[in-house]
């Protein structure tokens, strides 16, 4: 029987039911081999992996101790992929992540021109380790690698190799020293994924598991070539129309600007809403979801377990929230809790009306 990870029927089987069994095999495995170091954390390991699976990036945000970096570097070492770290301080410069331009000699002719020596961003996968402590002309310089996968210098474009992961780490409760990220910045982290503390068997788990000799190894499962193709993949698993417009219902309920009619708890305490990025990314996150939980299509039930991670940081409150102790989460289940999902029978009576008064 072909290995599921390394075999091509994974990711190129014509029936859609053996690709989708296929790919949460290999999701299995993955899980399998990181738990071997992480324990628990299976929520965050499997946001990770989605954002991974849709050629996205992720934030991941939680306080200090609870392995957020160790998480993220195991995560990398089960892909035979490139793989840096890059520790964000506040001396930083952007050179120092994306490369610099050097005079080289030739001693043969003694003519000197300029060579790019390319900096750590050019690897697969990028571990940004607290990027809120690094001053904004370092952050910015990111925003181009993430968009474009691609660094320009001196008039220059050099791509980066593909595919191309930034997975970041923020620390939420120690603010002094330290640079917010821009909406701008935020917007192009497909997830905000919240790491939280480990139940009291899992932190028991922790204990004995990290104060022994041994010492854990896990094995590369997924090369590039298979990653990619798990994106094509991805990207094929069809969504109704009236999923798509679930969908589009919930991000732009989110804009107090554009209707009137809008949930209290929007007009109350958002300030903005979600762009469109936020209806593409749900779309995808999605997908990956149905592949994970074997399904072939996307259901509304997929869409409301990533609309969290999501929009969670594309929604800016204003000050009654922050008065009153309201965060982005609370509104998001509110919405969810609120907009109804529409039927496929609902969609077709629409469009036949539509015919009718025509």
């Amino acid at each position: 029987m072909p290995d599921p990870l390394t075999s091509k029927t994974a990711v190129e089987a014509t029936d859609p039911d053996v690709a989708a069994r296929e790919i949460t095999t290999a999701f299995k495995r993955i899980s399998d081999e990181v738990h071997k170091v992480i324990v628990g954390q299976d929520q965050v390991l499997e946001e990770c992996l989605m954002a991974m699976f849709c050629g996205g990036h992720a934030l991941v945000v939680g306080v200090p101790g609870l392995a957020k970096t160790l998480l993220i570097s195991t995560l990398a070492r089960t892909l035979s992929l490139g793989f840096s770290r890059i520790q964000f301080t506040p001396d930083l410069m952007p050179s120092d992540m994306t490369g610099t331009e050097v005079i080289e000699e030739d001693k043969t002719t003694g003519s000197r021109e300029l060579r790019f020596v390319k900096g750590p961003i050019f690897s697969n996968v990028i571990l940004a380790d607290e990027i809120n402590r690094t001053p904004p002309k370092t952050q910015a310089a990111l925003l181009e690698a993430m968009q474009e996968r691609q660094v320009t210098a001196g008039g220059i474009r050099h791509p980066l190799p593909q595919p191309f992961f930034v997975l970041a780490t923020q620390n939420p409760i120690e603010q002094e020293g330290t640079y917010p990220l821009p909406e701008a910045q935020l917007d192009r982290f497909m997830f905000n994924v919240q790491i939280d503390y480990p139940s009291e068997q899992e932190e028991l788990q922790i204990i004995k598991q990290t104060t022994t000799l041994h010492d854990q190894q896990v094995e590369p499962l997924l090369t590039g070539d298979d990653v990619m193709r798990i994106q094509s993949l991805v990207r094929q698993v069809p969504i109704a129309d009236h999923v798509a417009r679930y969908v589009l219902r919930l991000v732009r309920s989110t804009r107090i600007r554009e209707a009137s009619e809008k949930p209290a708890i929007v007009k109350e305490y958002v300030s903005w809403g979600a762009g469109p990025r936020a209806s593409q990314y749900i779309v995808l996150a999605a997908k990956a979801k149905a592949i994970l939980s074997g399904a072939t299509h996307v259901m509304p039930e997929h869409i409301q377990a990533v609309a969290l991670p999501v929009l969670r940081h594309r929604i800016i409150t204003n000050f009654n929230a922050e008065a009153d102790g309201i965060t982005t989460d609370q509104i998001i289940t509110d919405l969810l809790e609120r907009i109804p999902v529409e039927s496929s029978d609902d969609t077709t009576s629409r469009q036949m009306d539509a015919v009718v008064r025509s």
